[in-house]
């Protein structure tokens, strides 16, 4: 009897969390968990590394990386910071404004818009983080030979704040040219 009890508590427990996580109305996605250890005088020392991104499916991605103890605090750690580093994606007839290259450090990425109806053209991480961001059509490459997840997904990112950038300004010339 008391072990039901218990176990009814979790479960209404856990459907408050779920209740939480959809007025916020992000989704999560662990794009990399990692066991790192750092070697000290004592011995080794076991932490875990998270990469998570986070998105509304309404043009808005964050992104981010933390540490913990154990995986719940890295994960919770990262999708705290995640939400934090928010940025939004233009999107203009349901793909991305135009095409860019974008590198970050041994990575480089290419982005393009799609025709209506193709959706999302992209592999691993890259996938991830159109999907999460809700942009419905974009076909996107991974030029370079790295496989390493973190730096694709900050070279996305990279990518994404130029489109951002490249927005304003043709937002503020056109601003500009009426007056």
């Amino acid at each position: 009897m008391k072990i039901m009890s218990e176990k009814k508590k979790k479960n209404e427990e856990r459907a408050i969390r779920g209740i939480d996580k959809e007025k916020k109305g992000f989704e999560q996605k662990i794009l990399d968990l990692a066991r790192v250890t750092r070697v000290t005088k004592g011995g080794k020392r076991l932490r875990f590394r998270a990469a998570v991104a986070i998105g509304d499916k309404k043009g808005h991605i964050g992104f981010a990386i933390a540490k913990g103890a154990d995986v719940t605090m890295a994960i919770n750690k990262a999708v705290r910071l995640a939400e934090k580093n928010l940025i939004e994606i233009p999107i203009v007839n349901n793909t991305i404004p135009f095409q860019i290259e974008e590198k970050f450090k041994s990575a480089r990425v290419l982005i393009k818009p799609a025709q209506e109806g193709k959706g999302v053209i992209a592999g691993g991480v890259m996938r991830s983080i159109f999907e999460l961001s809700g942009v419905p059509n974009v076909v996107a490459k991974i030029i370079s030979r790295t496989t390493n997840k973190l730096t694709i997904a900050y070279a996305v990112m990279s990518a994404i704040e130029k489109l951002n950038k490249y927005q304003e300004i043709k937002f503020k010339h056109k601003k500009e040219s009426k007056k």
